[in-house]
């Protein structure tokens, strides 16, 4: 079970907050997560190919061409904040 200090380090990683509540129950949750991790590493998988899905998705990604996009102007317009020219987003804040 990851302790304390542990999910507080992620925590701080991914520039989160929690309350001692969340602490506690992200270290349950998290544990889980790597116990099931834990558990595939155990699975001899010895000649299967990597997938990037469980089902066959055929012609998944288009190709990479460049066509026509928004205008600087166009894309902007309904943005809430805008700053030298471009989304104005707030700060991290930590």
């Amino acid at each position: 079970m990851l302790d304390r200090s542990e999910v507080l380090h992620v925590a701080r990683l991914a520039r989160l907050r929690l309350t001692d509540e969340e602490v506690e129950r992200m270290s349950r949750e998290l544990s889980k997560v790597l116990d099931h991790i834990e558990k595939i590493s155990e699975l001899d998988l010895e000649g299967v190919p990597p997938t990037s899905h469980v089902v066959d998705v055929p012609g998944g990604l288009r190709a990479d061409e460049p066509r026509p996009c928004l205008s600087r102007e166009e894309a902007l317009a309904s943005a809430p904040a805008v700053a030298e020219g471009g989304f104005e987003v707030p700060s991290p804040g930590l």
